[in-house]
C-alpha cells in the first residue's frame, strides 16, 4: 500500500489522513462541487474533485473508484457513513484492483442486513429482542405490536444501513401506520431499500457497544466497550469508555458475544457490535439483566476516539495494517489478553443545532465568524471548522468532536475535564449544542453513570432550563465589534457592499434565537409567507401554485436530521407562489411558499362534492400507462410467439391458478439491469417485471376461508429474455421468499426458464455466488408447501428452484436439467440440443417429476388439487359403494390385482392424486380424502415385483412420509408385500440404506398413521409399512385375505424344515410334505390367527375399512400449534 484515497469528508477524512501520513502513505482526498472549501481538502497530499453536489457525489461508486484509479491510488479508506458499509463499493474496489480498507464485501452484506445479522446472532446463542424475522408488512407489524404486553413500545427499523435512519419509535397502535410509512420512506431515501422490521423497545436500557478488531482468519479481539446511551432522536451525542457502573459479568458477556459474532463471520478490520442492556431485568425474571444484540456497524465508528485514548492504540493504523495482510498476532494483539483501559475517556459531539422542547434537534448553519477549539493535556478535538468557513446544509451538522481523557481520578474527573473543555470551545456565527452538552454533563444521573437511551427525551425540560456555565475564553472588544466608529466599516471597493451590510448580523441573530425580520424573498401582494421551521432539504411538493389549501393540509415534505417532516399550510387560502423545488436545501426561516388568505373551507367542500370519483389524475394515469406495458395486451408480438408453441403466457397461467381479482403483484415495474446496453424505454417495453411475475393471491377461495386460501405465486416469463434469472429479479425473489417465510404462505412457482442471465450490465460482480435467493428458497422447505410447475425448458438456476419444491408438475414436452446445452458444451461434455437434455420421459422415470400432465391447463388444475390437501378439509364429498372392496383381492392368493382400485374406492370420489407414478413402481404414494379430510396413502403395488420393496420404492415412500409429517397430514398404509427386495443385483443399489429410510422416518412420525393389511404382510418389508412394528400405528387391522409371516411362507418352510425335507428321498413325497407344511404355516399366519395372538388389532370387513380410517381420524387430536418448522426440511429425493 503506497497511496490511499480517502472516500469521505470532514473530520473523519482529516483523522484518517493524519495516521496515513504518519505511516508514510500518500493521501488523496475527494470533494463534491459544493465542498471545495471543506478543511479536509487541505489535509491530504492531493484533492480530487467529484461531479455533483452534496452527499450524492460521495455516494457515486463509479466516480469514486475512477478518482482513485486516476490518482494512482492502490487503496481506499471509506471512513464512516457514505459508502463505508456498502458491499457493492467494496466489490467495485476489489474489481478495480484497489485494497478496500474494511471488512469483506460478504461481511458488509451480512451486517448491512439487520435481519441477516439477527439470524447470525440467533445461530450463535446471542440474545435478541423479540421482533419480526425479516422485511415486514404493515399488517404483520400491527399483529406483532398487538401481541406485545400492554404498555410496551416497539421500534421500527430499516433492514439496511444504520446511523438512526429509518428508525421510528411507536408507543400507540394508532400511530403505527404513519410511523411505518415514514420509516419506509426514510429507509428508501437513505439506503435505496424500503424494507423495515419491528422489534420490542426497551425504554430504560443502556446502549453499550463493543469495539472489535479481526484479521479475517476468525481471530477477533475486544478492545473495550463504550456507553452510548446519551442520545437524541436515536443518534449519539456523548460516548464514554469504559462504560461506568457496568458489572464485570455483563461486560464479559458483551465482549464474548461480540467476539463470537466476529469470529463466526471471519471479520476483518474494525467493527462495532451494539447491544442493549437493561439491568432492571425481564418481566418474568427481574433479577436477570436483559442483554440484546442490536446490530453491527462494520466500519470505523465516530466514537473510536475514546477507545484510542484509554488503550493507547491507533485504530486507523490497525485498519490499514490489517488491510495490508497483518494478523492480530503480528500486531501484538492477543484476544485472550486484550489491553485494559487506562482511566476514562468521554467524547462530546458538537453539532450545529438547537434542541427543542420536544427533544428534537433543529439543524443550523451559516458562516463561522470564530472557531477556537480547546487544547491542553488529555484534550483532543477532531473537527473540520475554521474561521470564515461557510457550513454546507447538505451535509450532516456534526462540526467537531471534543474528546477528553482522564487517566486517573475516575469517571467523575473525566466529566469535570470534559465540562471545562466545552466551556473553552469558542464558536461564533452558527448555533451549536455546546451549552446543551454542558447541561447534560451537569446532571447528577449522568455523573453517576445512571443514564439510558431515553434519558434526554424524558428530561428535556430540565436540560433546557439548566443555566449555561460561563465560558472560559475571552472575547476582545474588536472581536465583539465594539470599536467606536461612525457607522460600520464596509469594503469601499465593492459598490454593493452597503446593500448587503447587516445580513450576517441578522443571520447570527437568527442562529441565537433573536427576533427575525422578514425574508428577503418577495411574494405576491397580500400573501403570507410559509417559512421553513428548520434547516433541511425539500423532498417533494404536494400542491401546485394556484391550488386551494385548507389550514393543516400538507404542502411539502422536508428532510432534516435524517427524518422527514410534513410542512402544512398554516392558514387557508390560495397557494400563490412556491419558492422552492425538490432537492433544494434551505435554512431555518427561509420562505417556502406564499398563501393568499381566503375563506375557502366552504368552496373546498363544494369542490370536493363535485369531484368526479372516476376521474384519473395525470399522476395515476402515468402509473396505469406504465402498468399496461407489463400486461399481455400491450405485448402482442411476444404473446403471439408464445402461443405459437402451444403454451400459455405466464399471466394466463397465474389468472387460471388464482381466484379472480385476488392477485396483487410485486415488482411489476422492474426492468432488466441492462441500462448500459439499452434505453430505459426499451427495457420497459421488452423486459417487464424483469421476467419474473410475483405477488400475493388466494387459491381455492371458493372452498377454503381466507386464512387457508392465502398463497404466494411466482412465474418466470419465458417471453422476457427466456425466463432467465436477472440481477433485478433476484432481488424480487429474495423479497418474495422472505415474505413467504414471514407470512407462512404456500408458494406456487412456474419455473420455466434458462437459468442465470450473463447479459445484465448494471452491476460489477465476479460470479454473484453470494446472492441469497437459493438459500432463502431452500429454507422454505418444511415451512410452507412448495409447488413447482414447468412447461418447456427449465435449466440451471430455474431447475434448482424447481427441484427444491415439494412437488414437481411438468407438462408434455418439458426438459429439465442442471445445465443447458451451452453449459454442457462449455464443460467439454458434448453438443446437444435442448430437447435432448432431461426430457419428460427420463425425468418421470427417475423420480424428478412427481406428476406428468398434458398441458399447462392440466398443470394448474393439478396444482390447485395438490394445494388443497394442505389447505384443510372439505365440507362436501361423495363416496363409492364400499362393498366391492370385499372382492378386489382375488381368492387365488397368487393372483395380482390393481391396488389403485382399492384406493379410489376407499377414498372420496375423485379425491386421489398420485405422486411419482412413473418412479418406484413397487410403491404407490398419493393424497386422498376421507369424508373431506386430507390423508396420505402409501400402498404396495402387487403388480410390480409382487409388491416387494426395492430401493426406488423405499425412497418414494420415505420422502412422501416426510412430506405428510411435515405438514400434519395423517397417513394410511395399505400392505401387500412379500418383504424387502433381495438379491445381489439389488444390493448394488444400496438397498439396505434405502429400505431403512422407511423405518427411520416412519418410526419418528408424529402424525396419526394407520396400517391395513390386504394380503401378504411378510417380514421386514411389512414392518416398514407399519412404522417398524404392527403395534406402532394408531390401529393395525387386516382383511380376511391377509397373511402374516416373518418372511415368505414358502421360504420359511424351506429354511425351517430343510433337514426334514432333505431326509425324504422320494421327490413326490417331499413335495407333498412341503405343501402340507406351507398350508400349515399359512393357517398359522392367516389374519384370524394373527388377531388371536393379538399381533394385530382386528380383522375387519373390507367394506368397513373406510369407517375404521374415519374413526382413527376423528379420534386424533388436533396437531399442536407450531411456530416455525416441524422438521428442518423435506428431502428433495
Amino acid at each position: 500500500m503506497q497511496r490511499l484515497l480517502i472516500a469521505n469528508r470532514g473530520e473523519i477524512a482529516i483523522r484518517i489522513a493524519q495516521t496515513a501520513a504518519d505511516m508514510g502513505l500518500e493521501t488523496v482526498g475527494v470533494y463534491s462541487e459544493d465542498d471545495a472549501d471543506s478543511l479536509h481538502t487541505r489535509a491530504v497530499d492531493r484533492a480530487v474533485p467529484l461531479e455533483g453536489n452534496g452527499p450524492s457525489a460521495y455516494l457515486d461508486i463509479a466516480q469514486v473508484v475512477a478518482a482513485a484509479l486516476e490518482a494512482g491510488a492502490d487503496a481506499v479508506h471509506p471512513g464512516y457513513g457514505f459508502l463505508a458499509e456498502n458491499g457493492d463499493f467494496a466489490r467495485a474496489c476489489e474489481a478495480a484492483g484497489l485494497t478496500f480498507v474494511g471488512p469483506s464485501s460478504e461481511t458488509l452484506d451480512l451486517f448491512g442486513d439487520k435481519v441477516a445479522a439477527r439470524e447470525l446472532a440467533a445461530e450463535h446463542g446471542v440474545p435478541l429482542l423479540p421482533g419480526t424475522d425479516g422485511p415486514t408488512l404493515l399488517d404483520v407489524a400491527q399483529a406483532f405490536f398487538t401481541d406485545l404486553e400492554a404498555g410496551t413500545s416497539a421500534m421500527l427499523k430499516a433492514v439496511a444501513g444504520g446511523g438512526g435512519r429509518g428508525m421510528r419509535l411507536v408507543h400507540n397502535e394508532e400511530d403505527l401506520a404513519e410511523a411505518f410509512e415514514r420509516s419506509q420512506s426514510e429507509a428508501r431515501a437513505a439506503f435505496g431499500r424500503s424494507d423495515v422490521f419491528i422489534e420490542q423497545y426497551l425504554p430504560h436500557a443502556r446502549h453499550i457497544e463493543v469495539q472489535v478488531a479481526g484479521d479475517g482468519t476468525g481471530a477477533a479481539i475486544a478492545l473495550g466497550e463504550r456507553d452510548c446511551s446519551l442520545q437524541r432522536q436515536h443518534q449519539k451525542i456523548i460516548e464514554i469508555t469504559p462504560a461506568p457502573n457496568l458489572a464485570d459479568d455483563i461486560r464479559s458477556r458483551l465482549h464474548n458475544a461480540a467476539c463470537e459474532l466476529a469470529a463466526a463471520s471471519a471479520y476483518k478490520g474494525l467493527g462495532t457490535f451494539e447491544f442493549l442492556v437493561d439491568t432492571n431485568g425481564a418481566p418474568d425474571d427481574p433479577d436477570e439483566p436483559v442483554i440484546a444484540f442490536l446490530e453491527c456497524n462494520a466500519r470505523l465508528q465516530v466514537e473510536h476516539t475514546v477507545t484510542e485514548c484509554v488503550t493507547g492504540l491507533d485504530l486507523v493504523q490497525i485498519q490499514l495494517l490489517v488491510a495490508q495482510g497483518k494478523t492480530l498476532a503480528s500486531l501484538g494483539l492477543n484476544p485472550t489478553a486484550p489491553p485494559q483501559p487506562q482511566g476514562y475517556a468521554i467524547q462530546a459531539r458538537v453539532y450545529m443545532e438547537t434542541m427543542q422542547p420536544d427533544a428534537t434537534a433543529r439543524p443550523a448553519g451559516g458562516t463561522l465568524t470564530a472557531f477556537d477549539p480547546p487544547a491542553g493535556p488529555g484534550v483532543r478535538v477532531d473537527h473540520y471548522g475554521y474561521t470564515g468557513y461557510r457550513t454546507n446544509p447538505r451535509f450532516d451538522s456534526l462540526l467537531a468532536k471534543v474528546i477528553v481523557h482522564a487517566p486517573t481520578g475516575g469517571f467523575a474527573e473525566a466529566v469535570r475535564r470534559t465540562q471545562r473543555a466545552l466551556r473553552r470551545f469558542r464558536i461564533a456565527g452558527v448555533a451549536t449544542n455546546l451549552g446543551f452538552l454542558q447541561s447534560v454533563l451537569a446532571q447528577e444521573a449522568v455523573q453517576a453513570g445512571a443514564t439510558y437511551t431515553r434519558y434526554i427525551e424524558e428530561n428535556i425540560e430540565t436540560l433546557l432550563a439548566e443555566p449555561a456555565a460561563s465560558p472560559l475564553y475571552v472575547v476582545s472588544p474588536a472581536q465583539r465589534g465594539e470599536t467606536r466608529r461612525a457607522g460600520a466599516r464596509i469594503d469601499a471597493n465593492d459598490p454593493l457592499a452597503v446593500l448587503v451590510h447587516g445580513r450576517e448580523a441578522l443571520a447570527a441573530a437568527r442562529d441565537h434565537g433573536a427576533a427575525r425580520p422578514a425574508s428577503n424573498v418577495a411574494g405576491p401582494e397580500g400573501a403570507e409567507a410559509v417559512r421553513a421551521p428548520m434547516q433541511g432539504t425539500v423532498v417533494s411538493l404536494a400542491k401546485a401554485e394556484g391550488d386551494t389549501v385548507i389550514a393543516g393540509q400538507q404542502l411539502l415534505i422536508m428532510a432534516a436530521m435524517k427524518m422527514e417532516h410534513v410542512i402544512a399550510a398554516p392558514i387557508s387560502g390560495i397557494l400563490r407562489q412556491i419558492s422552492v423545488e425538490p432537492g433544494e436545501t434551505v435554512f431555518e426561516d427561509d420562505v417556502l411558499a406564499f398563501i393568499e388568505p381566503a375563506d375557502v373551507a366552504a368552496d373546498a367542500a363544494a369542490d370536493e362534492a363535485e369531484i368526479d370519483l372516476d376521474h384519473i389524475r395525470p399522476d395515476l394515469a402515468e402509473v396505469e400507462a406504465r402498468r399496461a406495458k407489463t400486461l399481455d395486451e400491450m405485448r402482442p408480438d411476444a404473446v403471439a410467439r408464445r402461443l405459437k408453441t402451444g403454451q400459455r403466457t405466464a399471466r394466463e397461467n397465474i389468472a387460471d391458478l388464482v381466484d379472480e381479482g385476488s392477485f396483487h403483484e410485486y415488482g411489476a415495474f422492474q426492468v432488466a439491469a441492462r441500462q448500459a446496453r439499452a434505453s430505459l424505454e426499451e427495457l420497459i417495453d421488452r423486459t417487464p417485471a424483469d421476467g419474473l411475475i410475483a405477488g400475493l393471491a388466494r387459491i381455492n377461495g371458493d372452498r377454503f376461508d381466507d386464512e387457508h386460501a392465502r398463497a404466494l405465486v411466482m412465474s418466470y416469463d419465458y417471453t422476457v429474455l427466456a425466463g432467465t434469472q436477472g440481477f433485478n429479479n433476484h432481488h424480487k425473489k429474495d423479497r418474495m421468499f422472505a415474505l413467504a417465510a414471514e407470512m407462512r404462505l404456500p408458494l406456487v412457482l412456474f419455473a420455466e426458464g434458462g437459468g442465470g442471465r450473463p447479459g445484465d450490465t448494471d452491476k460489477v460482480f465476479s460470479a454473484d455466488l453470494h446472492i441469497p435467493a437459493f438459500n432463502l428458497f431452500a429454507k422454505l422447505s418444511g415451512l410452507v408447501p412448495l409447488v413447482g410447475i414447468t412447461s418447456g425448458r427449465c435449466f440451471a438456476g430455474n431447475a434448482v428452484l424447481l427441484g427444491c419444491c415439494d412437488v414437481v408438475i411438468a407438462t408434455k414436452g418439458s426438459n429439465i436439467g442442471m445445465g443447458g446445452p451451452a453449459m454442457i458444451e462449455g464443460g467439454g461434455l458434448g453438443v446437444y440440443t435442448p430437447d435432448e437434455v432431461g426430457p419428460l420421459d427420463v425425468q418421470t422415470a427417475n423420480g424428478v417429476v412427481d406428476i406428468a400432465v398434458e398441458d399447462e391447463a392440466e398443470a394448474v388444475a393439478v396444482a390447485k388439487q395438490y394445494l388443497s390437501y394442505f389447505q384443510g378439509p372439505l365440507a362436501e364429498w361423495e363416496v363409492a359403494d364400499q362393498r366391492p372392496l370385499r372382492r378386489v383381492v382375488p381368492e387365488n392368493r397368487l393372483r395380482v390385482y390393481e391396488m389403485r382400485d382399492v384406493i379410489e374406492t376407499l377414498a372420496d370420489t375423485d379425491s386421489m392424486l398420485e405422486l411419482r407414478k412413473g418412479f418406484g413402481l413397487g410403491m404407490i404414494t398419493s393424497f386422498a380424502r376421507i369424508e373431506g379430510r386430507p390423508i396420505g396413502i402409501v400402498a404396495n403395488n402387487p403388480k410390480h415385483l409382487g409388491g416387494a420393496i426395492d430401493s426406488p420404492a423405499a425412497d418414494k415412500a420415505a420422502r412422501f412420509l416426510q412430506l405428510c409429517d411435515a405438514f400434519d397430514i395423517p397417513v394410511l398404509f395399505l400392505v401387500d408385500t412379500p418383504g424387502n427386495m433381495v438379491g445381489p443385483e439389488h444390493e448394488k443399489t444400496a438397498l439396505v440404506r434405502h429400505c431403512c429410510r422407511v423405518f427411520v422416518i416412519g418410526a419418528n412420525m408424529s402424525v396419526p398413521f394407520f396400517t391395513v393389511s390386504l394380503r401378504k404382510s411378510y417380514g421386514l418389508g411389512a414392518q416398514g409399512m407399519a412404522g417398524g412394528s404392527f403395534h406402532a400405528p394408531w390401529f393395525s387391522v387386516a382383511w380376511p385375505t391377509a397373511e402374516f409371516g416373518g418372511m415368505g411362507l414358502e421360504g420359511a418352510v424351506k429354511l425351517g424344515y430343510r433337514n426334514e425335507l432333505a431326509a425324504i428321498d422320494d421327490p413326490e413325497e417331499r413335495r407333498r410334505v412341503y405343501e402340507d407344511k406351507v398350508a400349515a404355516m399359512y393357517e398359522q399366519g392367516k389374519a384370524l390367527s394373527a388377531a388371536t395372538n393379538f399381533e394385530i388389532d382386528n380383522v375387519i370387513d373390507p367394506a368397513d375399512t373406510r369407517d375404521w380410517v374415519l374413526a382413527g381420524l376423528r379420534s386424533s387430536p388436533k396437531p399442536k400449534p407450531r411456530d416455525g418448522k416441524k422438521h428442518a426440511w423435506v428431502d428433495t429425493w
